[in-house]
């Protein structure tokens, strides 16, 4: 058993693992901030189709998020990693490439969560597209505003201010899917901690750290969020 206790361990001196924790930790902003992105814009696309009224476009859509959101978020890492590498070598083979192709981990862990993510934010803006009063468009259209500047000054405030928290709870559980990343082979925090766990046989002290570290991403994106909400609500009557 290691003699070195908690906060040695968790330092960053020549036996210190501090550095890593932190590098793993940036990784998993790293991973999340891209699939939420990713997602986010994915999300706006699929909810416009399910509002447009087009049927082909509202069935595409309805499908996307009933697939997605009935398949285990894993199960979609793993078969996009593959399916991505398998497509990979074979156009690698087209160029006359003979060797396989990876799918590099990052990209096709941020890409997963983004896809899975996107049937999460494709409900949370419809909805909050839906909850937009009719009385307000149309006050805008009674007093000649275009398409554009009514989507600026009054649809998209509306929206924002409707689609906070919805957003807020998709982070939430974006950036703790992101742990499920490890099965790429990138070491985001989770993993890290796994390998500190095993090199110094203390697995509570490095899984209690990479618990905290959470927490505090979680609790500092949770500061910024409700900063958001009080901005797009700022002469809202509670």
């Amino acid at each position: 058993m290691n003699s070195l206790g908690f906060f040695e361990l968790m330092g960053f001196g020549p036996l210190g693992w501090g550095p890593a924790l932190l590098k793993a930790a940036c990784m998993t902003l790293a991973i999340a901030g891209t699939g939420y992105i990713i997602g986010a814009t994915l999300g706006t696309l699929l909810a416009w189709a399910k509002i447009s009224g087009r049927r082909s476009l509202r069935i595409m859509a309805e499908t996307y998020t009933t697939v997605l959101r009935g398949i285990p978020d894993l199960l979609v890492i793993y078969l996009f990693y593959f399916g991505g590498s398998l497509a990979l070598t074979k156009i690698a083979k087209l160029f006359g490439h003979d060797g396989f192709v990876d799918l590099p981990g990052f990209a096709a862990g941020s890409i997963a969560i983004g896809i899975v993510s996107a049937a999460q934010h494709t409900e949370v803006f419809r909805g909050a597209y839906r909850a937009v009063s009719a009385g307000e468009i149309e006050a805008a259209q009674a007093v000649g505003m275009g398409r554009l500047l009514m989507f600026r000054r009054i649809l998209l405030p509306l929206v924002a201010r409707h689609a906070l928290p919805g957003m807020g709870n998709v982070w939430q559980i974006t950036l703790k899917e992101s742990a499920l990343v490890s099965v790429t082979g990138v070491v985001e925090l989770v993993r890290q901690a796994q390998i500190a766990a095993g090199s110094t046989r203390e697995p509570f002290y490095f899984f209690f750290a990479a618990a905290i570290l959470f927490l505090v991403i979680t609790s500092l994106s949770g500061l910024v969020l409700g900063r958001a909400e009080r901005y797009f609500n700022r002469g809202v009557r509670r």
